[in-house]
Parts: structure tokens; C-alpha cells; sequence
């Protein structure tokens, strides 16, 4: 038989009426008519070609049809009564899910640590897999349906997005430590003439982030001549530490990187650029119970870091 042509609400009825035993009493038990349990009880005889119970006295007897059906039934419906219950009962310790984070590689740098280690205390059994931005964006972001929350810098709201602010950023300049213009502070006239490393992060073009340091640029009216373009920030760290070129990076990517690569801030004009982090997540994932506790583990993992810069506005909206 193809169960696509089944009614599979037949089956529950059919379940109850073998717990029963009693057409009414199965009828009160779901909440219908006992004309409706009847009616549903023919149309299931006519596609399984059985009677599948009989009357007996004041009850109703299964057939052996029935009897062989019956502990599948149960099964199916002890099942899915624990998948429905699982979207409101939740436990860390025991799950075996997979949750997805999408993550810049300059988040991966700093905050997976932490969140691993939260993770793997608070849920053992389960699988934590984090998304590259790229793979993010292509994939269709957070609606898109595979990734439960990402990291990201803070941006006005999005329609059908929610958002728990995470840490204050700042971000730095930097050159290799023998770069000419190292240790001293540098003029607008020396600014004009260096040249950068640009980050596109998301599909080859520029995400939140750059965005926000080019409207600081422009808002600080320095200019921004770029000489190679990257897809991470670690390779701009790189490409800077063996170059003249500048990077511009989180501050505390930078500081995680300084025991590996030579760099060192640039001390350009002007305030440095201050900046939010937030836990975004869509609608799809609001509601669910595991996802609340995946996001709510990020949180509390990522809730007190060193303080990147005390100075510059809290929040940007």
C-alpha cells in the first residue's frame, strides 16, 4: 500500500479504539463524536481489507489483523508523543543534536574557544558545527535554514531576526613591527600614502563589518587605498606581517594573534573605531527549546570578556 494515500489520522483513531476498546470512550478520548470514530473505522477497513475490530457484548474486540498491528501503533504514537513533547522538554546533558553557528574566522579565532568549552560541559552527547560566513550567505542566511544563530556585529533590525547584545569591539590598525610608519604617530600625509589589505568576507564582497569601518573612514575622512582584498582576517594579518601594507582587524583578534605574527597598531588620527557584537538568530529557531538553550550557552560563554576599549559609544544600532 502507499502511505501517501492513507489518512494517517485513521491510525490514531484505530490506536485508540484498541486501547478502549469502546467506540465512545475513544470518541471522549479525542475529543470527537462517536459517529466520527465509526466513520473513520470504515474508511480504514475498506484500505486495509479488515474488519479490524468487531462488537462483543458492550465492547469491541480486535481482529487478529488488528492485534497484529497494534504494538506498531503504540510505538508510533509513544514516538511521536516524545518528538512533540522534545519541542517543549530539553535536556543538555543527554541530547544528541547538532547545532550550527556561523562564524567570522576573526570570531573563530576568539570566541570558539570559550564556546567549545561551554558546549562541551553543558551538552556532552550533542555536535556544535560552525558555518563560514560564506557558506552563511550562500546557504540563505539565517532563513535559510541550516544554521541556528551566528555572531556578528551589531546592525539595525532585520525583519524576522532577534538579537542579544554580546560584548563591546574596537577596531585596530596594524603593520608588520618594522613597518616605517610603526611607533609613532602617523599624519594624515603619511596616512595618504599607505595602502591596505581589504576583507570581503561574505560571497566576495564586504559583510556588516566593512561596511561600518568604511562609514568610520569616511566619518574620520581618511582615505582608504586598497592594494590586495582577502576573504579572512587571518590572511590580512598575514599579508600584513610580511608586507608595507596596513590590515585593519577586532582588536581582540589582534591581540590573539600577536604571539604569532609581527605586527603592531598603527597610531592613526582620530577616536578608534567602537563597535557591538551581537547573537543574531531568525523566527524559524525563536521558539525551540534546544535553540534557546544553544543560544543562551553562547551567551553566557561570551559574557564577560576583557573589556576591548572603554572609549566610543556602547552600541551602534
Amino acid at each position: 500500500m502507499n502511505i501517501a494515500a492513507l489518512d494517517l489520522n485513521l491510525l490514531l483513531v484505530l490506536h485508540t479504539v484498541l486501547v478502549e476498546r469502546s467506540a465512545a470512550a475513544a470518541a471522549r478520548r479525542l475529543h470527537v463524536t462517536p459517529s466520527a470514530v465509526s466513520n473513520s473505522l470504515a474508511k480504514l477497513r475498506a484500505q486495509l481489507g479488515d474488519p479490524l475490530v468487531v462488537r462483543s457484548g458492550r465492547g469491541l474486540v480486535p481482529t487478529p489483523r488488528a492485534l497484529e498491528l497494534a504494538p506498531h501503533l503504540r510505538a508510533a504514537v509513544r514516538e511521536l508523543e516524545r518528538v512533540v513533547a522534545g519541542a517543549e522538554e530539553f535536556d543538555p546533558a543527554t541530547t544528541t543534536r547538532s547545532f550550527a553557528l556561523a562564524l567570522s574566522d576573526a570570531h573563530q579565532v576568539c570566541d570558539l574557544p570559550r564556546v567549545a568549552r561551554a558546549f562541551a560541559a553543558a551538552m556532552p552527547r550533542a555536535q556544535l558545527r560552525i558555518v563560514s560566513i560564506d557558506h552563511f550567505e550562500a546557504a540563505g542566511g539565517l532563513a535559510g535554514g541550516e544554521v541556528d544563530a551566528a555572531i556578528a556585529p551589531a546592525t539595525a533590525p532585520q525583519p524576522g531576526q532577534h538579537a542579544h547584545h554580546l560584548y563591546e569591539e574596537a577596531g585596530v590598525l596594524l603593520v608588520r613591527r618594522d613597518h616605517p610608519a610603526a611607533g609613532r604617530p602617523v599624519t594624515r600625509e603619511v596616512w595618504a600614502s599607505l595602502r591596505h589589505v581589504d576583507i570581503h568576507l561574505a560571497l566576495g564582497r564586504g559583510g556588516i563589518g566593512h561596511r561600518a569601518a568604511r562609514a568610520w573612514l569616511a566619518g574620520e575622512r581618511l582615505a582608504f587605498d586598497v592594494a590586495v582584498v582577502v576573504p579572512s582576517f587571518v590572511a590580512a594579518a598575514v599579508v600584513a606581517a610580511n608586507s608595507d601594507y596596513v590590515c585593519g582587524l577586532p582588536r581582540r583578534v589582534a591581540e590573539a594573534l600577536a604571539p604569532a605574527l609581527p605586527l603592531t597598531p598603527l597610531m592613526v588620527p582620530g577616536p578608534p573605531m567602537a563597535f557591538s557584537i551581537d547573537l543574531v538568530w531568525h523566527d524559524r529557531t525563536h521558539l525551540d527549546a534546544g535553540a534557546r538553550a544553544f543560544r543562551e550557552l553562547v551567551s553566557a560563554a561570551l559574557a564577560s570578556p576583557r573589556p576591548a576599549n572603554k572609549r566610543g559609544p556602547r552600541r551602534r544600532a
